[in-house]
């Protein structure tokens, strides 16, 4: 059987460098598929999708609201041609009932142990409308290494530098954040993976970088403790999000290869001055992750953000505009006292303001928006920004040994 496996492209943020990671959902799902499914993946940010007939099953994998827009009209293409189309992935569990407009078939959930059902429903022509295993978890034990094989390699890097590999050692999150929607999609019970079967899938990644893909590895102590203990002797450099701000758990992840972390950012108190300076006194740097316009926010509260941002010295930061997403709390809320400007998915990018700001304009929201990621890169840009946090990675790599010189082809770096 052939299956075509698509990851659609999606608009991206203009402050942002252009580059693209390996994606997981594809990967993942990959590797829940019987060996004698033959996969040919296109992962159309970084390279063009050919539309033809060579294949018996299509499957399109969304990640984001801003990229279902883009899958749905590659499925009509599709279902035109006379194919079936398969929907599966985050976005596709959030937008259930409008992407079955648009697919034969739509799986919403975790896939492990549940596709040979779907295949066999696909060779008997008696596809469901919908495979609803949305909060049906399936045990963690049944995820297998992801199927890094469907990818071309080549194809991920940035200006010759290879871009890190996504894995996840955990699902689920026991923290309710108002703008996520991890609460819905995964719940709210944290569902690590056997250790001992995390290792071994970061054994086989033949890539020194990693990203550690977890809303949060900073919910289990022992777990997190014992974790990082079997990473430190595979030397691996990873970044992830949220570790344990805790001395024992800060130095066994810096012990383990920890690069950076992504920390959410939402006031200016010393709590968080005193996360950022523990990390980065262990050699683990800093991405801030910075939501603007939440309802406490004006003008003046944005600017001191940023002089904060500032001042603790932070390596990289991400400024997005609060969006509120299918499916979490921040959206009910404003459903019901009718903020949200519309339903555009593809202009969801976390860079515009898609509702009523409570203590601004809209068009002011969007000015200090760009204002902040002005005003903490200056004229030097992310790009330079990023070079810095990557050349500590590589001393990190030559101090230890496990330093790979980029390859070169005739024209010059890979891309």
């Amino acid at each position: 059987m052939k299956l075509k496996l698509i990851y659609p492209k999606w608009p991206k943020m203009p402050n942002q460098p252009e580059f693209h990671l390996p994606p997981h959902g594809p990967v993942c799902f990959a590797a829940t598929l019987p060996e004698t499914v033959e996969i040919d993946f296109i992962d159309e940010n970084v390279e063009p999708l050919v539309f033809d007939e060579g294949c018996d099953l299509v499957a399109i994998s969304c990640m984001l609201t801003c990229q279902i827009p883009r899958g749905w009209e590659i499925a009509d293409q599709y279902r035109a041609l006379g194919k079936k189309v398969l929907f599966g992935g985050i976005a596709a569990s959030l937008h259930t009932e409008e992407t079955m407009q648009h697919a034969d078939a739509v799986f919403t959930g975790e896939a492990e142990g549940r596709m040979e059902q779907v295949l066999a429903d696909f060779r008997n022509d008696d596809l469901k409308p919908l495979y609803d295993f949305l909060h049906d978890f399936p045990d963690t034990a049944l995820i297998k290494p992801a199927r890094r094989d469907i990818l071309n390699r080549d194809l991920y890097n940035y200006r010759g530098v290879q871009m890190v590999d996504l894995v996840h050692a955990s699902r689920g999150c026991r923290f309710k954040c108002f703008p996520c929607c991890t609460p819905y999609l995964g719940g709210c019970r944290f569902r690590p993976r056997p250790i001992d079967q995390v290792i071994e899938e970061l054994e086989g990644i033949d890539n020194n970088r990693l990203f550690i893909v977890d809303n949060s590895l900073a919910q289990d102590d022992q777990w997190e403790k014992e974790l990082f203990k079997a990473m430190i002797p595979l030397k691996k450099k990873w970044v992830s999000h949220p570790i344990k701000d805790d001395p024992e758990i800060l130095d066994l992840a810096a012990e383990a290869g920890c690069w950076y972390v992504y920390q959410a950012i939402f006031d200016t108190s010393d709590v968080i001055r005193n996360r950022i300076k523990r990390l980065k006194e262990r050699g683990i740097g800093v991405e801030g992750t910075i939501i603007l316009g939440t309802d406490d926010h004006d003008e003046d509260g944005i600017k001191r953000l940023v002089d904060f941002l500032m001042d603790i010295d932070l390596d990289l930061a991400e400024f997005t505009v609060m969006t509120p997403f299918p499916h979490t709390p921040i959206r009910e809320q404003m459903k019901k006292e009718g903020r949200i400007l519309h339903n555009d998915w593809r202009k969801y990018t976390g860079d515009r303001t898609v509702f009523k700001p409570a203590k601004m304009s809209v068009e002011k929201l969007d000015e200090m928006h760009q204002y902040a990621w002005d005003t903490f890169y200056g004229p030097g840009g992310k790009e330079l920004q990023m070079g810095k946090l990557y050349m500590s990675v590589i001393q990190k790599e030559i101090a230890d040994g496990t330093y790979k010189r980029p390859e070169r082809d005739r024209k010059g770096w890979k891309k």
